[in-house]
């Protein structure tokens, strides 16, 4: 067992645990945070997505011995955020909400995205969410609620 401090929305937190247990359980069994969900457990479909450092990660592939002194934000996190926000209600505007299993790696990755490039082409917002994998809304409206945000944050 291992004792590893790290930030989870800005609230500083102490776990003890196995040195590989995945962040993805940390963050739901130890810390209540259920937002971020368990897809493929293998990092390949994005619903696990979350901000570690400012860049998105598969929270299903980091073990809890790396983040030690890390800066993790989740979609529950977002409701506190400008440009979550943005995203958020964008994503409820643009009907980019479907079952909503994947929409907090989506919202987390286009986080990442519009942090990172605010005014992004479609190919940017394309490129920017292609780890994410959506089975019910459809792509367009994903896209087309990431643009939707990026605009409004622009004025």
């Amino acid at each position: 067992m291992i004792r590893v401090g790290f930030t989870v929305n800005g609230r500083s937190v102490s776990v003890e645990t196995s040195p590989t247990r995945t962040l993805l359980d940390i963050l739901r069994e130890d810390l209540g945070l259920t937002g971020t969900k368990e897809g493929c457990g293998k990092g390949e479909c994005g619903a696990c997505t979350v901000l570690m450092d400012g860049r998105a990660v598969a929270s299903c592939l980091v073990i809890a011995a790396g983040l030690e002194g890390r800066d993790v934000l989740t979609v529950e996190g977002l409701a506190g955020d400008r440009i979550g926000r943005a995203l958020q209600d964008a994503f409820v505007e643009a009907g980019a909400v479907q079952c909503g299993y994947c929409i907090p790696g989506f919202l987390m990755a286009a986080r990442a995205l519009l942090a990172e490039t605010p005014s992004p082409s479609t190919e940017e917002i394309r490129e920017g969410l292609s780890g994410n994998i959506c089975r019910c809304t459809g792509y367009v409206k994903i896209f087309d609620a990431v643009n939707l945000a990026a605009r409004r944050l622009a004025r």
